[in-house]
């Protein structure tokens, strides 16, 4: 998948765990644990911006497109 999610990163750099993030952006934490493994087909952007804003980082931190990935050359 083009699409890599790097919320566990952004959690260990915050130094939250995945439950402390689940509460405070009102989700269940088997949804966070879902989108930390990239097996989501799709995330709400009201989701994303409350991750954000509790992560205090930008989208592009948490979701990175890899063209080689895509089969896609620059």
């Amino acid at each position: 998948m083009p699409i890599i999610v790097n919320l566990d990163v952004m959690l260990a750099k915050r130094k939250m765990r995945s439950k402390e993030l689940a509460e405070r952006i009102g989700i269940t934490e088997q949804n966070v644990s879902l989108l930390k493994s990239g097996k989501v087909k799709g995330i709400r952007f009201d989701t994303l911006e409350k991750i954000c804003e509790v992560l205090q980082c930008q989208p592009g931190d948490i979701l990175v497109f890899e063209a080689e990935s895509a089969g896609i050359l620059p």
